[in-house]
């Protein structure tokens, strides 16, 4: 798993912060509302950079698991009357028992193989997935309306919505718990081994397709729990997920191959870039193009940089 330089991340933290001193003092609801926002991103976003500096595969489905785990705490919640948050917990054992059996069953069989033979799987499954959870749930969308989700908080004269802070919270604990997993675990240490050289680890006696299979259940797993979350604030319906997997492979690819806290710097500056846009009335409806504008922008500077190179 890759990381900045110390140097680099000074290169990027420092106008970061001065933009949002910038920001927080013109617009403060923006800062608000793009700190919301970039915790959603990088929540999103942190499992599918697990599977990528890992396993190396860039999953199509990753958001439409996370679609499956927000239908499932909705099933629970209707079938139950309960709250849909305690189902965070059967909702990552679910997805990871079934990240488990999609491993042996599909994405064990690509690895090593081309791009758009990966592509072209995991791009099936999430068919698959979108299809299935028509016919079971049907393609209206779907809510759940919890209170909490409407708490508010007052500072001053600024008055503003303080429940998306849990996404920041998730987004956190999602880094700092990955973070520890691969490096202070001894699984987590085979995966770094496995990610960085397999035939390498394959000669050190660490079981690599073992640690791709865990590694790919945990992050569906963490998908599924952060499905859970998201359906407490927004609509979820079959087709939900594709954004949310584009968003995702539009921050793992600025960030870097598998580089985790780049994603957390990218989240933000991509969440406080869109909250920026959506706040102006005559620009609110470009916001969306943020991310595939900056996704472009990256893929023009890394190839002009190979070709000085």
């Amino acid at each position: 798993m890759s990381a900045l330089p110390r140097s680099r991340r000074y290169q990027i933290a420092v106008p970061l912060a001065l933009f949002i001193v910038v920001l927080a003092w013109w617009h403060p609801y923006a800062v608000i509302e793009g700190v919301q926002r970039a915790g959603l991103y990088a929540a999103i976003a942190l499992p599918m950079a697990l599977i990528l500096g890992i396993v190396g595969i860039v999953n199509l489905a990753h958001g439409d698991f996370l679609m499956l785990g927000a239908y499932l705490a909705y099933w629970f919640a209707v079938h139950t009357q309960g709250d849909p948050l305690v189902a965070i917990l059967p909702a990552a054992l679910g997805l990871f028992l079934l990240g488990a059996v999609v491993y042996r069953a599909t994405i064990k069989h690509v690895i090593g193989s081309s791009e758009l033979s990966q592509l072209l799987l995991t791009f099936g499954l999430a068919i698959v997935l979108q299809q299935t959870a028509t016919l079971l749930w049907t393609s209206q969308p779907v809510s759940i309306n919890t209170e909490y989700t409407s708490t508010s908080a007052t500072i001053g004269s600024l008055t503003f919505g303080t429940y998306g802070f849990v996404y920041v919270a998730a987004a956190v604990i999602e880094f700092a718990g990955l973070t520890f997993f691969l490096q202070r675990t001894r699984l987590g240490q085979a995966a770094s081994a496995s990610g960085q050289n397999p035939v390498g680890a394959r000669i050190v006696g660490i079981n690599v397709d073992r640690v791709y299979l865990i590694v790919f259940s945990i992050s569906l797993a963490l998908a599924g729990a952060v499905g859970v979350l998201f359906l407490t604030r927004h609509a979820v319906f079959p087709l939900v997920g594709g954004g949310l997997t584009f968003k995702s492979f539009c921050l793992a690819a600025m960030a870097g191959l598998g580089n985790l806290r780049g994603i957390l710097w990218c989240s933000l500056i991509l969440g406080l870039a869109e909250s920026l846009v959506s706040t102006s009335k005559e620009y609110a409806g470009w916001a969306d193009l943020i991310f595939f504008v900056a996704i472009v922008a990256v893929i023009l500077v890394q190839s002009h940089r190979r070709q000085v190179t």
